[in-house]
């Protein structure tokens, strides 16, 4: 039975007889006699996806309140959400998304959101909702009541210029739902404790759809002492597999295994062990499938390499018993010689060289280690703490603090631990947004929503920090598709110039906003007085000189959008009423790599360039499915080199002009033509080091014709 609503006739007359949507879909990627591609031919099967698939088996209503009324009694919608609301407004912004008229742009798009995103009946057979109604329900969740937000909200997302993450997306105003966010940072501490309760946060956060990163460099090494007994420990490995064993075993209901990451210092005992794990011929016994991998690379460790120097490993029971506080929250480039020093500190000997060789075989096996350089990370960071881990997806940079437990694991003290709250804006969009600085203000609002609503009891730590830190990750996808559409090339002058400025003025609004929820709220996020933004410190780099455009095309772009660049004087402004009155949100940006949200905003992947013109997915049952880029046509195909011709260089420099203006990471992945070796990786993460690059995810070597046109997403959130 067809919907039958507002702003949807022409997908809901009767079907013609037309080729399958699936063979339309096909059809992209052929080339007609002319030699085009059929870019017609997509737009055509995201109509007949509706008419031969949607609409029929879509649940009919004969009016709002009818179908309002029966998805709260059935327990599809949360009662309390619409409660906060007159039915006349509910109504009102109904009739303003399906006003929009809003239409996928393309079959994926259109695919992707009836298969993950919109509301089905419990059996999973029916259609009860369309993209408008989803749209409206997540404005109504997280505006709280606030009829204005709720509107701004709405117009946003449904104009394509912000996206929720997918856990807030797909979440919001259910009933039967999961978290509004699933990407979570956890410490381990070097006590058993500490380590049984990082095995139950595994679980409970796996159970509820999270994925979780854990922090392993506090841990002592294999054959370290216990209880002053010499060679007792086991080191990180054991860990490792009871956390793998616990993502395997909280599969939600079979549909998708947990998962998980791991975090290791690179002057651990353990590290060439716990790169061991991932190799081919791995031994079963120490062999790690599923754990995602990340080693945590302070300075010290490329000075000592090209001084072709051996490195030393430190035992982190010792340094911990010595300097009081656990490895990871040492600074080991600053300390280094000190510790070498040190006889109290057990100490062992490896090539400097050879780790890396050792990081780099290892990625061009399996893509990892993801990398985070630690001292990049901590020089940026402008709050009091340490940064000594990331994600799943390697882009949440904020500082945590220990957890102290009890022998019966109760909480002695609580510390802080981190989640993940998301939502990305589409650069394309926002250069066409009639108000800028409010699209930006209306997605801070919206993601401090997210983070006041999530409440992550079955993990304290987890709680704790999100209730005094507020912190999100506004991240930007589309920034490829922009360009193709302006005919600027990825990576080259004007595509740098854009980037840079286009972040610069994207900060200057997001800070703003968190400063006005700060004067709102009558209170900034804990530990304020201790940052760089309290003493104006942050504030410096963009005072103290002018940032304009370099290039004329990108002095045109932002005229023409009517897009104000801040001045000095906006930033001198700016500056006294953060020291004054503060920021509510401890972290604002965070560049994630968008996947599915993707899709459905007809927009390139987070600030990466394609894989390809035309990306080919594998979509479960259906097969193969082929995506355009967005504003593919004749004229622009040659602004669409894919990520392996463009080469990592041109990628790190695009991210090194946004990471200057972004307070966490950036998702950054490096692509590599079949001819790559091991030495081309080493010289592409020693100048991702030197540009000042925070972290590093994937990296990616394109091995036949097809491999590379298929985009993987973050793989516990799937923004």
């Amino acid at each position: 039975m067809q919907t039958h609503e507002p702003g949807v006739a022409d997908e809901t007359v009767r079907p013609r007889q037309s080729l399958d949507y699936h063979a339309l879909n096909a059809m992209l990627n052929l080339y007609d006699a002319e030699g085009h591609l059929q870019l017609d031919k997509d737009r055509e099967a995201a109509r007949q996806y509706f008419l031969q698939h949607v609409n029929q088996n879509t649940v009919f209503f004969h009016t709002l309140e009818e179908k309002l009324g029966y998805l709260i009694e059935e327990g599809y919608y949360e009662r309390a959400v619409l409660e906060q609301y007159d039915f006349a407004f509910v109504s009102a912004l109904f009739d303003q998304a399906y006003a929009v008229k809003f239409r996928f742009q393309s079959f994926l798009g259109a695919f992707k959101y009836y298969t993950s995103y919109t509301l089905k009946t419990f059996d999973g057979k029916r259609y009860l909702e369309r993209f408008e109604d989803r749209v409206c329900m997540v404005a109504l969740n997280l505006a709280r009541g606030d009829e204005r937000l709720a509107r701004q909200l709405a117009d946003e997302i449904l104009h394509g210029r912000f996206q929720p993450a997918t856990p807030t997306f797909l979440n919001c105003g259910k009933q039967q739902r999961g978290e509004l966010v699933s990407c979570f940072l956890l410490r381990i501490e070097d006590n058993m404790e500490s380590i049984g309760r990082a095995i139950n946060s595994a679980l409970q956060l796996s159970k509820r759809g999270g994925g979780v990163a854990f922090l392993l460099s506090n841990i002592r090494e294999a054959g370290a002492p216990i209880k002053r007994i010499e060679n007792q420990s086991s080191g990180i490995i054991p860990i490792m597999k009871l956390l793998e064993d616990a993502f395997s075993y909280a599969n939600q209901l079979g549909a998708r295994q947990g998962a998980g990451a791991v975090y290791l210092n690179a002057h651990h005992p353990d590290i060439l062990r716990f790169l061991d794990t991932k190799r081919e011929n791995a031994d079963e016994k120490i062999r790690i499938k599923t754990l995602s991998l990340g080693v945590v690379i302070p300075d010290i460790t490329f000075e000592l390499a090209k001084r072709n120097e051996a490195m030393y490993l430190f035992s982190p029971y010792d340094v911990e018993r010595i300097y009081g506080v656990p490895f990871g929250d040492i600074s080991v480039t600053e300390k280094y010689q000190e510790m070498v020093d040190d006889g109290r500190i057990r100490k062992t000997k490896i090539n400097a060289r050879e780790l890396f060789q050792a990081i780099a075989e290892l990625q061009f096996e399996s893509g990892y280690p993801y990398i985070l350089f630690e001292d990049t990370a901590n020089r940026a960071n402008p709050v009091a703490g340490r940064i000594n881990m990331s994600n799943l997806c390697s882009e949440i940079l904020q500082v945590n603090s220990p957890t102290e437990y009890h022998d019966d694991l109760g909480y002695r003290r609580i510390g802080e631990d981190i989640s993940c709250n998301l939502g990305s804006l589409n650069i394309a969009k926002m250069m066409d947004s009639p108000d800028f600085a409010a699209s930006v203000e209306t997605a801070i609002r919206g993601l401090t929503a997210v983070s006041e609503m999530s409440d992550i009891r079955s993990v304290p730590s987890i709680a704790e920090a999100n209730q005094r830190s507020h912190a999100i990750g506004l991240g930007q996808m589309n920034l490829h598709g922009y360009l193709a559409r302006e005919h600027i090339h990825y990576g080259s002058e004007e595509g740098l110039d854009f980037t840079n400025l286009y972040f610069y003025t994207v900060t200057f609004h997001a800070l703003r906003a968190s400063n006005r929820l700060a004067i709102e709220r009558g209170t900034a996020f804990a530990g304020f007085e201790k940052s760089q933004y309290a003493s104006g410190e942050y504030f410096d780099k963009y005072t103290e000189q002018a940032w304009a455009p370099r290039t004329e095309k990108v002095r045109g772009l932002f005229e023409h959008s009517g897009i104000e660049i801040p001045t000095q004087a906006d930033w001198r402004a700016l500056k006294e009423s953060v020291m004054a009155h503060g920021l509510f949100n401890r972290n604002l940006q965070a560049i994630p790599p968008t996947g599915s949200i993707s899709y459905i905003n007809n927009a390139t992947s987070s600030i990466h360039p394609v894989v390809s013109k035309v990306e080919i997915r594998k979509e479960g049952k259906l097969g193969r499915v082929y995506y355009p880029a967005p504003f593919l046509d004749d004229a622009n195909q040659e602004y669409y080199r894919d990520a392996y011709e463009i080469g990592p260089e041109k990628i790190i420099d695009t991210y090194a002009e946004a990471t200057q203006h972004v307070d966490q990471g950036l998702s950054l992945t490096l692509y590599f033509r079949d001819s790559a070796t091991t030495r081309d990786i080493n010289r592409a993460q020693i100048y991702a080091w030197r540009k000042g690059i925070k972290t590093i995810y994937y990296v990616r070597l394109r091995q036949s014709a097809l491999e590379g046109t298929e985009v993987e997403g973050c793989v516990s959130c799937t923004l």
